[in-house]
């Protein structure tokens, strides 16, 4: 067979773009698994907590509240700046460990809203979070120069949440929660992007393990907290 018959350099680049499409879909794949398995394992953690009185009063009703409100924040710094330097299964430990910290946290909405309410604010969170994340996947249109925007939107929310915890408002509670649900939706697609885009056959195994945690984390921040937003509009109290 000639090498340089057109007919044959086609047939190995279509073989080598499904090489790398399966490779893609294989790590996508990863990806969504790491972040379910890591929402099973929080929202079991919430639940359990939230509906035992004997975990939850000495908790919630001491000043240990702050330390599991806080602990995610350290979770996030250790991979925003030990992520090249630690193990694949370090990486993917501490990942599990941050779900757990983060259930803890959680549990404090099974004592403020209803059950029913929580299980129908998840289903459209899940709903949004899918819709936007295929969206981010399936799009030819480059997201990344929305990035700094959706970060400096990121940005205010947390420092109008700081601020608010102090004021009270529920009027600024409410531009938070608007504002924060089209932030995080809109880093949900422009996240699916940028992990879909990093993915390189030529990365070894380690690497594009770690890349995969890394990419479930922020999936997982994402759903979480439009998951919480919108617990403010729809939620129930008990």
């Amino acid at each position: 067979m000639n090498p340089t018959n057109p007919r044959f350099g086609y047939g190995s680049a279509a073989g080598s773009q499904a090489l790398f499409d399966e490779g893609l879909r294989q790590h996508m794949l990863r990806v969504y698994n790491y972040m379910g398995l890591g929402l099973v394992i929080t929202g079991i953690i919430a639940f359990i907590v939230g509906s035992t009185p004997a975990l939850y009063v000495p908790i919630f009703q001491s000043p240990l509240k702050w330390v599991v409100m806080l602990a995610p924040l350290a979770f996030v710094f250790f991979f925003s700046f030990k992520l090249q330097t630690v193990s694949a299964s370090a990486a993917q430990m501490t990942f599990w460990a941050f779900c757990a910290v983060m259930g803890l946290s959680l549990a404090s909405i099974f004592l403020v809203f209803t059950g029913t309410s929580i299980a129908r604010t998840f289903f459209v969170a899940a709903t949004m979070f899918g819709a936007t994340s295929l969206y981010g996947y399936v799009t030819k249109q480059d997201l990344s120069r929305f990035g700094s925007f959706l970060m400096m939107g990121l940005i205010g929310v947390i420092i109008a949440s700081i601020v608010n915890i102090f004021m009270g408002s529920t009027a600024l509670q409410f531009a938070i929660s608007v504002i924060g649900i089209l932030v995080f939706v809109g880093l949900t697609a422009y996240d699916t992007q940028n992990i879909k885009e990093q993915y390189s056959e030529n990365y070894d195994q380690e690497s594009n393990q770690k890349l995969a945690v890394f990419g479930a984390l922020s999936l997982y921040l994402n759903f979480v907290n439009i998951f919480q937003l919108l617990l403010n509009f729809t939620g129930e109290r008990e």
